[in-house]
């Protein structure tokens, strides 16, 4: 990561906390690693994002419906998954520091600094071979790369390293009220399971038809090593994933419609194409036929936000396996029984809200009437998920305008959330609009009085135009897309 990138991580993160979007957990005890908290306008923030991810997938689609499943299940759920024997990364410890790390992150991160240094050749190369040995898990070999690129422990610095190993990501627990008489159980470390062993209860409550999707959003936990990058990676995080059943053999037509449907729902957003990109995985997981990464050019480069995976039927048929219990499907058209084969699409929603301010995030300079600078710092946050649709602005405490504007409040927040603010000058009052994305403004002035009209000004641009109250609720609704 270049220093530039750096600098506007750090500026991301220190903006999200001093404009309450994300806060360090349990911070007056001074943190702990890897945990956040959402803020006021974090909150508001990331419930738009569910709620536009939840609307494209259960509202626009007539096949697809949602569940909210328990993160306690059966401990027998996660043998069958494949989770207690293969949910595990390679990792590798530093003698001197004592510090573990992933390995693919420390590969990574000295590939970065290639990279900065201009060694686009070594750093592809470098990148090559350590997906080619992790396909084969060809351990000694990785550990040898690291030797031979002299990747030195970013604390210690020396190359004095462990033998590679894997490490469980689960969270285990005791179930009970007696810990010696409790069963263990897990934490989920995804949300997918809920859904399969929940997929005969849904297919014949909702009367589904294959193709069908089932859609969740959920909180899940894995135990990393190195979480970092603010909330690109962490211990507790939430995901937006949609199970979509299909018939054997046709699994490789949707998997290509949900590639591309996925990264459609990016750019409905309005983020450039340009800042996302394809990644096809080269080592598969246990259960895939196929599986790619939809990347987005964060500050730290491009980094997976989205996963497209074709599961075969390998989760349904594990299920029946150790169950005992019957997941097939009868397909009335073909006269059959058959275990669904089943595409993935899971969506990050931290990473998401992440790519969000990333991609809002913007230090602009301005040239005022007397030809000297200025500056803002703007979040040009997409309006449809702004924490704050408009804000509404009497441009003084006296002559009646509080009044107005509560009257134009009132009206509005049945249908949008809105703020009010009578504090400070109006263009201190923009610029605080400016900094948590709001992207339309209401001024109530005198002019209001005589005649019903209030300025609407707009973020992006800063331009501003006289409308009539009455006329505010509809131009904002499309204004939004609402």
């Amino acid at each position: 990561m270049s220093v530039q990138q750096d600098n506007k991580l750090q500026a991301i993160i220190a903006h999200a906390k001093e404009y309450g979007f994300i806060f360090p957990s349990s911070e007056i005890y001074d943190g702990l690693s890897a945990v956040y908290d959402y803020g006021p306008w974090g909150s508001e923030l990331k419930k738009n994002i569910k709620d536009y991810w939840w609307k494209s997938m259960t509202q626009l689609h007539e096949n697809i419906v949602g569940i909210d499943a328990a993160i306690f299940m059966h401990p027998t759920t996660w043998k069958a998954s494949g989770h207690v024997d293969n949910f595990s990364d390679p990792m590798i410890d530093n003698k001197d520091s004592k510090k573990r790390y992933r390995v693919d992150h420390l590969i990574e991160a000295h590939a970065d600094k290639l990279a900065m240094e201009g060694k686009k050749e070594e750093e592809y190369a470098l990148l090559k071979n350590m997906e080619q040995l992790l396909a084969k898990d060809d351990y000694v070999a990785l550990k040898q790369l690291i030797e031979d690129n002299n990747i030195v422990d970013p604390v210690s610095g020396t190359c004095n390293w462990t033998d590679i190993r894997q490490f469980n990501l689960m969270f285990s627990t005791q179930l009970g009220s007696v810990t010696e008489e409790a069963d263990t159980i897990y934490l989920r470390p995804e949300t997918a399971q809920g859904i399969f062993v929940n997929f005969l209860n849904v297919q014949k409550s909702a009367r589904m038809k294959i193709p069908f999707g089932i859609a969740q959003i959920g909180k899940a936990f894995r135990n990393e090593i190195v979480a970092r990058q603010f909330i690109f990676r962490m211990r507790e995080f939430e995901q937006m994933e949609m199970q979509y059943f299909v018939r054997p053999g046709s699994e490789g037509d949707w998997y290509q419609y949900w590639k591309e449907a996925r990264l459609q729902w990016h750019l409905s957003l309005g983020i450039p194409a340009s800042e996302y990109r394809y990644h096809d995985h080269t080592k598969l997981a246990h259960y895939a036929k196929e599986a790619c990464d939809i990347e987005y050019n964060f500050p730290m480069g491009f980094r997976e936000v989205e996963g497209i995976h074709s599961r075969s039927n390998f989760d349904l048929s594990q299920h029946q396996q150790y169950s005992g219990k019957k997941m097939t499907y009868f397909d009335t058209e073909l006269n059959q029984h058959y275990v669904p084969y089943v595409i993935e699409t899971s969506i990050g929603l931290d990473r998401m809200f992440l790519l969000i301010l990333s991609n809002s995030y913007e230090e602009e300079t301005l040239i005022k009437d007397d030809g000297s600078n200025d500056s803002r710092v703007v979040m040009r946050i997409p309006p449809v998920l702004a924490p704050i649709k408009l804000a509404i602005l009497p441009l003084t405490k006296k002559d009646g305008l509080p009044d107005v504007a509560r009257s134009i409040m009132n009206m509005c927040k049945p249908h949008f959330r809105c703020f009010y603010e009578e504090k400070d000058t109006i263009g201190k009052r923009y610029r605080r609009q400016d900094a948590i994305g709001t992207p339309f403004c209401i001024t109530i002035d005198h002019q209001t009085k005589e005649d019903n009209t209030v300025t609407i000004r707009y973020r992006d641009t800063m331009q501003q135009e006289r409308i009539n109250i009455a006329d505010i609720k509809a131009k904002v609704f499309a204004l939004i897309g609402a």
